[in-house]
């Protein structure tokens, strides 16, 4: 039994591979015609479709929006009841149909026609009545569904959809869509996170900041250390410009080492040149700066490091947003 299952699910993949590979074979002209159609449309791409063809066309119409061609999913059913409304000049329409005789698209079509916008045919059947009416006919036939009764959508969605992720990639590249324009989009998830979040964006300001004076005693830095939980004080000279640093690491190694250490000076004991980051540096970056540097703070100036910082990031601010996800 879990052989004839095997050899069942093996073949479904195989007639869908070989409904991509036919694919491939048949792209042309119309394509290129289809993407240049698109990237000078001064409006949205509207895409729709009836049954499986349009969940295709819902998938298509999100992957050109997040690659930066604007697209929504019109439905056919709901075109002719006041949802044609929200077509506009400019718009192109993408038109999705396996038998190209649907007859809520053939409806639809009429409409199209009198804003006359220009319609790209996603055509399981190029000789069909929608093909006809269409502007651009792509072919995305297949030979046969990948079931036992060859009538359940299959390797022809699979077709469409991948001919949909072509058009997109292709519009992707002509636009010269970047990385950042992508995150811009994905602004929740991880890329957009890792894209967008600054340093300022996460950073501690204002009493939050552990600072101390040169002058301080020991036993003050580690108050200051406690009480704001960083494990580093940042020093401040006379002027409140920033001499150096203190870190949790030279409080043990001073109190392990000598027993006057807590009435010494924070100048006796800091370490000059510290680290630091700009608040405009990408927070991806920042963490990269900490591994590098083997240290889990920064302390953070606007832009050159010049007076006071005007704030401090530790590695958990930079975790617990999940730039790394």
């Amino acid at each position: 039994m879990a052989a004839n299952i095997l050899d069942l699910a093996r073949e479904v993949l195989t007639i869908e591979a070989e409904g991509l590979t036919t694919l491939i074979q048949k792209l042309d002209a119309s394509f290129v015609k289809a993407v240049d159609l698109i990237y000078r449309a001064k409006g949205r791409v509207i895409v729709t479709g009836v049954g499986k063809s349009g969940l295709v066309g819902r998938k298509i119409s999100a992957t050109l929006s997040s690659t930066g061609s604007p697209s929504f999913y019109l439905n056919a059913f709901e075109a002719g009841h006041g949802d044609i409304g929200s077509l506009r000049e400019g718009d192109a329409l993408i038109i999705i149909s396996h038998s190209g005789e649907t007859k809520e698209l053939l409806a639809l079509i009429s409409y199209v026609k009198k804003l006359n916008l220009p319609l790209i045919g996603f055509m399981g059947k190029i000789d069909s009545t929608l093909a006809e009416k269409c502007d651009i006919v792509i072919d995305t036939g297949v030979t046969e569904e990948a079931c036992p009764l060859g009538i359940v959508p299959t390797a022809s969605t699979i077709v469409a959809l991948a001919m949909g992720d072509a058009l997109a990639i292709a519009l992707m590249d002509k636009r010269k869509f970047k990385e950042i324009d992508f995150a811009g989009l994905h602004p929740a998830g991880s890329l957009g996170r890792r894209l967008l979040t600054t340093v300022r964006d996460l950073m501690h300001t204002g009493n939050k900041v552990p600072f101390a004076h040169i002058n301080d005693t020991m036993d003050r830095v580690l108050y200051v250390m406690t009480r704001k939980g960083f494990g580093v004080v940042g020093i401040l000279d006379d002027e409140s410009i920033m001499s150096g640093v203190i870190t949790d690491g030279d409080l043990r190694r001073g109190l392990g080492r000598n027993e006057n250490f807590l009435k010494m000076t924070a100048k006796e004991v800091m370490t000059t040149n510290p680290k630091w980051i700009s608040s405009c540096t990408l927070a991806i970056d920042a963490l990269y700066q900490m591994e590098q540097y083997a240290v889990t703070n920064l302390f953070v100036y606007e832009i050159e490091k010049n007076g006071k910082p005007i704030g401090i990031i530790h590695i958990h601010d930079i975790l617990r947003y999940g730039i790394m996800s």
